[in-house]
Formats: structure tokens, C-alpha cells, sequence
């Protein structure tokens, strides 16, 4: 079943002259084992969002509804809900606080009232699903490198089981290679499992490559909501609010713009590669005498 969002807004401060409208009608339908990326600039309404998901935030006006339910009802079981949607916060350091690493990551099972094999047994299978080396499993958390807190953080939502997990700035911070390892985890999971995944990112080249739909957040409202080369079609649209689209579309614009035929619409280096090979090979075959090198 879904997570819809009916009218909702949410106000900061709601009862005082510093009132800010940080959600304003948002209307959205989550659909099961959907990868979606939800960007937006700073302020933009994303962070907001993702914590209305899982009943964080009770909105000021509207409803959130979870396999069919009022998350906000009088009866609803919250802490049901925080168990079938994960959130991981964009600062690992918010969410571990155990003594180590596996204690860490059984505490979400064991609060679930399972048993102590059966939390154990969940939280192995979680750091092996975010790829974590047994070594680490009795050290601090707070002694592990960025990546490897934020691959903890994740495992200790992993093993609660969710069927929605929600990642605010998983990569922040990190570099290129730790950003890749941790998103490929996070994709193969997502093959495995079929679990919805909600991406918070400022990067659009990671955005382009892994979701399959961008919600864009601008000042509160979604801007966007579409595939992404639907999107970063409008990239003119998304600098005047504070993005960008992938540069592999600028790469492909100015190819078109210099004369050469290309599709602009490629948000990955393999679609733009497979594009403008298909171009070149299209020159070759009218020109049977110019070879590819010629053609480029």
C-alpha cells in the first residue's frame, strides 16, 4: 500500500509572529518499491517532508495515510509506522549512541519485542547488507569513519525490516568512492528487496543514476514531479531556484546547440554515451567512406 500525502502543510512557529510556511499543500502518492530522489535547495521543504513520513512532524493541516491508515489518528500504532518506514538522518551521530557497533544495530529489533537470537539475527544480516566487515562489529560507532557510521545508521534501520526507507544526505560529506559504495548498497538493496527507497540528495548525477522519479521542493511546494529526464528538461527552470541538472546535460545541450543532432534528454554518462554513438554510427552508414573517427 502506498504513503499518501492529502493537502498537507506544516507550519514552523505556527503560533507566533515568526511563522514559517515550510509546507504548502503537498499531494503526493508514494507507491510501493518506487527509487525516488527528492531534491530541492536549502529551506526548500525537503527535511520537513521526509519526517512527516514517519509521524516525526504532525502536520499542520492535511493527512498522511499508511496502507490505507491516518498515521495521525487517535488510535494509530506510531511506533508500527516507525518500524515499516525507516528514516536515516543526515547525521549518523543522531542515531547511534550504543556502546558498539552490534549493540548498536539490535536495539531497533529488541524494541520491537523480538527475541534476543531473533534481533541478533537481523542485525548480522543488516550489516552485511550495507557491507560492513565483521571487524567493526564491537567497536564504538563513534570510533568508525563517516562512511561506516552512516553504513551503521542505515544497517540499524535495515533491521527493523521496513518496507519504505528514507535517506536525508546519505552521502554527504563523503568522497566519490565511499558516495558510490554507499548508493550501490543502498541500489542493490533495493533489487533484492523490492523496498521503496526515498533519496534526499543535493547531487544530481547521483539522483540521475540511481531514482527512476525527482520530486522537486521549491519554497515549501513541489515544483516537479516527473521521470528524471522529464526534470532536468527544465534546467533553466532549476538554476533560477538554486539546482542544477546533471552535467552530462549540459554536455549533451551544447552538442546540439554546436549542430550535432543528439537527443538532450540523457541524465547518465551510459545514456549519453549510447546516444551520441547512435548519432555518429547514423553518420557512418550515409557516409560509408568516413569511419567513426572521421565522424567525431
Amino acid at each position: 500500500m502506498p504513503i499518501i500525502l492529502d493537502h498537507v502543510n506544516y507550519v514552523y512557529g505556527s503560533d507566533t509572529a515568526l511563522a514559517v510556511h515550510a509546507l504548502k499543500d503537498i499531494n503526493l502518492v508514494i507507491p510501493d518499491g518506487q527509487f525516488i530522489g527528492l531534491i530541492g535547495h536549502t529551506g526548500s521543504g525537503k527535511s520537513t517532508l521526509v519526517q512527516h513520513l514517519n509521524g516525526l512532524i504532525k502536520p499542520t493541516g492535511g493527512n498522511i495515510y499508511f496502507n490505507g491508515e491516518d498515521i495521525h489518528a487517535q488510535d494509530y500504532d506510531k511506533k508500527k509506522l516507525r518500524s515499516k518506514v525507516g528514516l536515516v538522518f543526515q547525521y549518523p551521530e543522531h542515531q547511534l549512541f550504543e556502546i558498539d557497533v552490534f549493540s548498536d544495530v539490535c536495539f531497533g529489533p529488541k524494541n520491537l519485542g523480538l527475541s534476543r537470537q531473533e534481533a541478533e539475527l537481523r542485525a548480522y544480516a543488516a550489516l552485511k547488507q550495507v557491507g560492513l566487515e565483521d571487524e567493526y562489529f564491537y567497536q564504538s560507532p563513534f570510533d568508525l569513519s563517516g562512511g561506516q557510521k552512516r553504513r551503521v545508521a542505515i544497517a540499524g534501520v535495515l533491521a527493523m525490516k521496513p518496507e519504505v526507507l528514507v535517506l536525508d544526505e546519505p552521502t554527504a560529506g563523503l568522497d566519490p568512492k565511499g558516495r558510490d559504495e554507499i548508493l550501490d548498497q543502498i541500489a542493490k538493496l533495493k533489487e533484492e528487496t523490492g523496498i521503496t527507497v526515498i533519496l534526499v540528495s543535493h547531487s544530481m548525477e547521483d539522483v540521475a543514476k540511481y531514482v527512476e522519479r525527482i520530486i522537486v521542493m521549491n519554497q515549501g511546494s513541489v515544483m516537479y514531479d516527473d521521470m528524471p529526464r522529464e526534470v532536468f528538461q527544465h534546467y533553466k527552470e532549476l538554476e533560477q531556484v538554486g539546482l542544477a541538472a546533471p552535467q552530462v546535460t549540459y554536455i549533451m545541450q551544447a552538442l546540439c546547440d554546436n549542430g550535432m543532432p543528439v537527443r538532450t534528454d540523457a541524465t547518465t554518462i551510459g545514456e549519453a554515451v549510447g546516444e551520441i554513438m547512435r548519432v555518429l554510427e547514423k553518420k557512418v552508414r550515409k557516409c560509408p567512406k568516413i569511419t567513426c573517427a572521421d565522424a567525431g
